[in-house]
């Protein structure tokens, strides 16, 4: 089955190497699960609440995956067919050179098809069954708290690590069975496999973000603002909602997004590696990302295991253990890809690419924690802003959202610069592949990434359950402490997230430019024309109009999302103060319906991600039909720089905002109830779509856009947009992003509906 006529002994035994390491991952979160579920899960009153969220995420996943599969049916069909318009490259006719071309076709066109499948299955594992293991992890921390901060913050940690492994494990898998299968012939299957994971997480990203919002907002309107109750009092309607929300959103729509970016950097960097193989006939290029990303997952193991607090320590430090963990294995991944580097690649570049994007990954945590972190000045001076009022706090808050996607921009662009310098002197393509593979550097720490990511909205669930069920002060200060580390744990995954995007679109951008070029030898264009010699031109008016469209298209995006969480929070608000009315409801007397609170935000996520999906997926392809490949270069180049900075402002405004909250909620400037508090709450709940929603919601975004690109690319170059059916396509796919953007305006009739099952 494995096919490199070339490879020696060693590479050969690291292939499946790594290929067993993948199991190696997924084995340490099974046997993480084993761990979890044997701790209890408290008293009879916590397991209710604990029910009433697993019944409520439950419900929201089924309903997704109904709206889910008929695209991905037609997708695979679509995938399955591209391969008949545009040939097998000479890598996939060499590969399987004893076939004839239609069976050639017949194969490769089955491999992106469920290389597509495999893809959106992995991602779709990851999100739901990590999802699952949170909601199991929620409750226990709570009970875990009544007897000790370590064992809490070790439940809470590891039951995260969870998630992140199965990123770990199914993204090597999957992308080291097709190099196994296709060998050379892989770039011709794996764009199915990246595409698969980047839709299912836009569709998870998107979805979750919509419902944990919707109900996140409704319930502090109404509960905090209007009524003075604590955030997850048991007489709020949407306060399961909310929870519910938390892991939907945080838990399966995160790991989802860092899978895809998991996925989509090991695509370009074996797409571009196999063109550094047809160059210099060497296969280290292609087997060196692989080996990069199986020590990371050996790494992430150690690292995520020794997270633990000390014994009988009642308030301990939960993000000085987490970061232990985090530089043990970073420190370990160095190390490695030294002695890699030296003894393997016989060249230090690549060692310096990889470690680069190290480095990325932990100032981005650093940038990302000084502007987010309860204890720096950006949070202490938004709470500071709350004595004069929510209009000066809001004005603090946004202010400091633009600085931190200054920073950020910044450290990426010079990441990136350090990449070209790397690779100074050589060829175009050597260094759009260390620039992948600053990618695959950064993301070497997934494991760790993701399960600090999940750690916040399982502290953020265990805290919710403990107040819902009055727990004694001791445990609900345990479980505050670790919700607050965890709105930063959060906040700093984001940044990564939305950096690796970033990273991942360059790193596509150039597999873009090699593909086209590839095509363009196949249709005989001279070399000094093909794109990947003369760039993408901003000279060239078209292609500035398409960078102009490519910009303007994450602030439509966004728009469109939080215009849809402020619709469907409204409907919570109503649907909350509708149930206060009850009589004996405020005196406790008598619980809320927490079921149609629920319904709502399930209804109304699933409703409005279709016509965001659409904007994504298909704009690349009426800007290229349009304006040509070039110009859609440029489409490409407004994306990534615009998302990035608009992703960055939201997520950490967002971040800071709540943050500001919770330092107040503590005690400072009045504490709960007071004017400052409230005031904080309305920054709290502004930036609750910002930094949940919309800011996380153009990562797959960005990446969607940048691999149907890729995808579609090689079939436009080769039709004139003058041809019928070209004009017909342009109309078609018109007429679906302006349906799309009016049918995310309006939304009316579908939320009557939702209104009369409520």
């Amino acid at each position: 089955m494995f096919s490199l006529p070339d490879a020696s002994f060693f590479e050969i035994v690291a292939i499946w190497s790594v290929f067993f390491i993948s199991f190696v991952g997924l084995g340490y979160a099974l046997l993480l699960r084993s761990q979890i579920l044997r701790h209890d899960k408290g008293t009879s009153q916590m397991q209710e609440v604990w029910n009433a969220i697993r019944t409520g995420a439950d419900a929201y996943l089924k309903r997704q995956l109904r709206t889910i599969l008929p695209l991905i049916f037609i997708l695979t069909v679509v995938l399955f067919l591209s391969v008949y318009i545009i040939p097998p490259s000479p890598e996939a006719l060499d590969r399987f050179r004893n076939l004839t071309l239609d069976k050639v076709r017949l194969v490769v066109g089955l491999g992106r098809a469920l290389a597509f499948v495999m893809g959106a299955v992995f991602s779709l594992i990851v999100g739901q069954f990590g999802m699952r293991m949170a909601v199991e992890g929620n409750v226990r921390v709570a009970s875990a708290a009544r007897r000790s901060f370590s064992e809490s913050l070790k439940i809470a940690y590891r039951t995260g690590t969870i998630t992140g492994m199965l990123t770990d494990g199914l993204g090597l898998l999957g992308g080291t069975t097709i190099f196994i299968i296709f060998g050379i012939a892989s770039p011709d299957v794996l764009l199915g496999f990246g595409f698969g994971g980047t839709l299912l997480a836009l569709f998870m990203r998107v979805g979750g973000g919509i419902y944990t919002k919707a109900a996140d907002v409704g319930a502090d309107i109404v509960g905090k603002v209007e009524k003075g109750i604590p955030e997850d009092d048991p007489r709020n309607a949407a306060v399961v909602a909310d929870l519910v929300g938390d892991n939907v959103g945080d838990c399966a729509g995160m790991a989802a997004d860092i899978f895809e970016s998991y996925e989509v950097t090991i695509v370009s960097a074996l797409i571009l590696g196999l063109a550094l193989v047809s160059l210099t006939g060497e296969l280290k290029w292609i087997i060196f990302p692989l080996l990069i990303r199986g020590i990371g997952v050996i790494s992430s193991i150690i690292g995520t295991y020794l997270v633990k607090g000390k014994k009988d320590e009642e308030r301990g430090d939960a993000f000085k253990s987490i970061n232990k963990g985090f530089y043990t294995s970073a420190g370990i991944s160095i190390v490695a890809f030294l002695f890699l580097a030296h003894y393997y690649m016989h060249e230090w570049r690549a060692f310096f690419s990889v470690a680069v994007g190290i480095v990325l990954a932990i100032v981005i945590d650093e940038v990302t924690k000084y502007f987010t972190h309860t204890e720096n000045a950006p949070v202490k001076g938004i709470a500071e802003s709350s004595k004069t009022g929510a209009a000066t706090l809001l004005l603090h808050g946004l202010a400091i959202g633009f600085e931190s996607s200054v920073w950020q921009i910044m450290v990426i662009a010079g990441t990136i610069l350090a990449a070209i310098l790397i690779y100074w002197g050589q060829p175009a393509v050597y260094v759009l592949y260390g620039v992948a593979m600053t990618g695959i550097g950064m993301l070497t720490l997934t494991g760790n990434n993701v399960a600090m990511d999940s750690f916040g909205p399982i502290s953020d669930n265990a805290n919710g359950i403990g107040e819902m069920t009055h727990m004694e002060p001791k445990a609900r200060q345990i479980m505050a402490d670790l919700d607050a580390v965890g709105n930063t744990t959060k906040a700093i995954t984001k940044g990564v997230a939305i950096g690796s995007a970033v990273i991942a679109a360059v790193s596509l951008f150039g597999a873009f430019m090699t593909d086209i070029t590839r095509v363009q030898a196949q249709m005989g264009v001279p070399e000094h024309l093909r794109l990947l010699f003369t760039g993408i031109r901003v000279s060239d008016p078209t292609v500035f109009v398409g960078m102009l469209i490519g910009g303007a298209v994450p602030w439509l995006f966004s728009s469109l999302s939080i215009t849809a969480v402020a619709r469907a929070a409204s409907l919570i608000v109503e649907e909350v103060r509708r149930q206060f009315r009850i009589p004996g409801l405020m005196e406790g007397k008598v619980k809320p319906d927490y079921k149609n609170a629920v319904d709502i935000c399930t209804i109304a996520a699933q409703k409005e991600l279709v016509g965001l999906a659409l904007i994504a997926v298909v704009s690349p392809l009426l800007i290229g039909m349009v304006l040509r490949v070039e110009a859609l270069g440029g489409f490409l180049a407004g994306v990534i720089l615009s998302g990035q900075l608009l992703a960055v402002f939201m997520a950490s405004a967002g971040g800071a905002w709540d943050n500001a909250k919770k330092t107040i909620e503590d005690g400072l400037y009045g504490g709960k109830g007071s004017e400052c508090h409230k005031a904080s709450v309305v920054g709290d709940t502004v930036g609750d779509p910002l930094k949940d929603t919309a800011g996380p919601a153009l990562n797959p975004m960005i990446k969607v856009i940048n691999l149907v690109s890729l995808l579609a690319a090689p079939i436009l170059i080769q039709y004139k947009n003058t041809s019928p059916g070209m004009i017909t396509a342009i109309i078609i796919c018109a007429i679906l992003i302006l349906g799309a953007i009016i049918y995310s305006k309006n939304g009316r009739l579908g939320f009557k509906r939702i209104e009369k099952k409520a």
